[in-house]
């Protein structure tokens, strides 16, 4: 993969969380296979490249990159602004939580943890999502920046749904430190919007 489609790839894991979220939280529902795509990300160690993160392959970010390619081709109709928001957030996010080595030496010791547990639960499960949500809440919701997550109160107010929204929104910050491990930046929206927006047409999502 060139340096842009790597930047993309990572780019699209935020854009999924943010679209799963959005769906959350106005459905109460997303498919096991769309969440454990997302929340397995969180458990991969040392890859050997971008792929691995999500498993070998980009499959499980097509929505994520559905949305991607309507915030670059500024379409207005096809965009979520919700969705939108919430990656906003957690680019800005990702960059408080990458220069706090407290924090991320609460998350490096966690995590095997969960990973253990998911052998006995399997990845999908309420008692995973609360696991990874409680870390979220340790980590992530120190901060004053909060993410409000706006839906129907109904499935909000249910404990399960709000610890798969806080998992979901780890696994996208996950995604968003990998987008800037590989170089990735904001303003890179705008100034390579052009050649972003060449290469997703390519891919003929």
């Amino acid at each position: 993969m060139s340096p842009i489609q790597e930047q993309l790839t990572a780019l699209a894991g935020v854009f999924q969380a943010a679209a799963l979220v959005d769906k959350l939280a106005h459905t109460g529902q997303v498919s096991d296979a769309a969440l454990g795509y997302m929340l397995k990300t969180l458990l991969v160690r040392n890859p050997e490249s971008t792929l691995d993160v999500y498993g070998g392959d980009d499959l499980g970010l097509r929505d994520g990159y559905k949305m991607l390619h309507a915030v670059l081709a500024r379409d207005t109709e096809s965009l979520p602004r919700e969705g939108l928001r919430y990656v906003i957030s957690m680019l800005s996010l990702e960059r408080q939580f990458s220069k706090r080595d407290d924090l991320l030496e609460i998350a490096g010791l966690r995590l095997p943890k969960i990973e253990q547990q998911v052998e006995l639960y399997g990845l999908t499960s309420d008692n995973i999502a609360s696991s990874f949500g409680g870390l979220y809440q340790d980590t992530i919701s120190t901060f004053k920046q909060r993410i409000q997550v706006h839906g129907d109160m109904r499935f909000l107010q249910q404990e399960a749904t709000a610890a798969k929204v806080r998992a979901l929104l780890f696994a996208g910050i996950r995604s968003a430190r990998l987008w800037r491990q590989l170089g990735g930046r904001r303003w890179h929206i705008l100034t390579q919007r052009g050649a972003m927006l060449r290469e997703l047409n390519a891919r003929n999502l």
